[in-house]
């Protein structure tokens, strides 16, 4: 008689990795824990809480426990004018790369940086990105990871990230080459973009996706906007169509789900990735 095929009781979670951002109130080993108990596979991780348990303690732990480290978040933050501040800038991002290729991981996310106190130049702000990733991307390569350049929603173009689409973002990963530098596809920041679907095949044609990341569109959008990703399933996108594009490109890869939500942040962490990982197999498996 054969063996009878394991089905997963939430369906298939073979692709689907959690942002460790969408459940942060999980310590490190509590978040370990449950992704094993859940069968989830993959996980995406944050410096901060990487440094406050440990880098190698936390590398351990998910090497133990099998878990795959999808992404690691952040570098970036390329922008400043100043000397000595790009200086530290570049620095930070080398240790990014130390900390991703201990972790495991092959690709390191950047949010690029908004515009400097005072400046008004959007042009001159993405030329010393290009700058930064010519320093960068040989380094990044030598340790086996890739830079992924994430654009933000315009929203957000003149504090965090002057990189708003994924032309521009493919603009400056064509720079280099793709085993140094591409891009990272975030739904909620590119859902609007009609232009999107045709630079996610000119991305997949150039082997530079290096992620795929879902959060969903919700309305109203809090106070500050940044904690208003929502749950996938209770917005304005289309998961699946979404993913289709990315496949249609070629990416086979892992698929994050990254939610900045306080709500979610407000609920025990255990029922939210549970809620999450059931959302993915509803509404992108």
């Amino acid at each position: 008689m054969k063996n009878a095929t394991v089905v997963h009781p939430l369906g298939d979670l073979s692709r689907f990795s959690i942002n460790q951002m969408t459940v942060k109130q999980l310590s490190m080993p509590e978040l370990v824990g449950a992704c094993l108990e859940l069968g989830v596979p993959g996980v995406g991780l944050w410096r901060a809480p990487v440094q406050t348990y440990g880098l190698e303690e936390t590398a351990k732990l998910v090497r133990d426990a099998g878990l795959d480290v999808t992404t690691l978040c952040r570098g970036g933050f390329f922008t400043a004018i100043d000397p000595a501040e790009r200086a530290e800038a570049l620095a930070d991002n080398r240790r990014a790369i130390d900390e991703a290729a201990t972790l495991g991981t092959d690709t390191l996310v950047l949010v690029s940086g908004g515009l400097p106190a005072g400046s008004k130049d959007l042009h001159g702000a993405r030329e010393r990105i290009a700058d930064a990733l010519g320093e960068l991307g040989p380094y990044a390569a030598a340790n086996g990871v890739r830079l992924a350049i994430e654009p933000l929603h315009p929203m957000y173009a003149s504090d965090r990230c002057v990189v708003s689409t994924l032309t521009q973002a493919l603009d400056l990963a064509e720079r280099f080459p793709a085993n140094q530098v591409g891009v990272a596809v975030d739904t909620y920041h590119i859902w609007w973009d009609d232009q999107a679907p045709a630079q996610i095949a000119r991305a997949g044609a150039g082997d530079r996706i290096h992620t795929f990341q879902l959060a969903d569109w919700t309305t109203p959008l809090p106070e500050g906007v940044l904690n208003g990703r929502g749950q996938i399933g209770d917005g304005s996108i289309d998961m699946r169509e979404w993913k289709a594009y990315v496949e249609a490109a070629g990416y086979t890869g892992p698929i994050e789900v990254e939610l900045f939500n306080d709500g979610l942040w407000a609920r025990d962490g255990r029922e939210v990735l549970a809620e999450t990982a059931a959302r993915f197999v509803e509404h992108a498996a």
